[in-house]
């Protein structure tokens, strides 16, 4: 079966760190962009990051640009986020999702193969 597992999410402090984990079954990651998504109850799903495996090159999101990182294993077929100097706005459901695409794109209509997500809450 073809998919996306997360794993890592939960209880942070304002200032704490946790490091989401998502790894592929079915397939390998391969040439394409695959990335972290987000979203709170009555929003829209967003782009947090995303990394093009051709080129190795991440893209972030303004909001969490210099305190996530953005990483693949690929041995491991798994793709991490680790995520410090976390803020309560960071509360969200964290998705992963992959794309076609080679290159990273923060569009969410854009990647067809989802995880469930994970539940990250930050509290002050």
């Amino acid at each position: 079966e073809v998919q996306l597992v997360e794993s890592g999410g939960g209880l942070a402090q304002t200032g704490g760190s946790l490091r989401l984990s998502c790894t592929a079954s079915g397939f390998t990651f391969g040439d394409h962009a695959i990335g972290w998504f987000r979203q709170n109850s009555g929003n829209a799903r967003e782009g947090v990051s995303c990394i093009s495996t051709t080129n190795g090159i991440p893209w972030y999101a303004p909001s969490v640009k210099g305190r996530f990182t953005i990483s693949t294993d690929n041995a491991k077929n798994t793709m991490y986020l680790q995520m410090n100097n976390l803020k309560p706005e960071d509360t969200a459901d964290y998705f992963c999702a992959s794309t076609p695409k080679y290159f990273c794109t923060n569009s969410p209509g854009d990647y067809g193969l989802w995880g469930r997500g994970i539940q990250v809450t930050v509290s002050s």
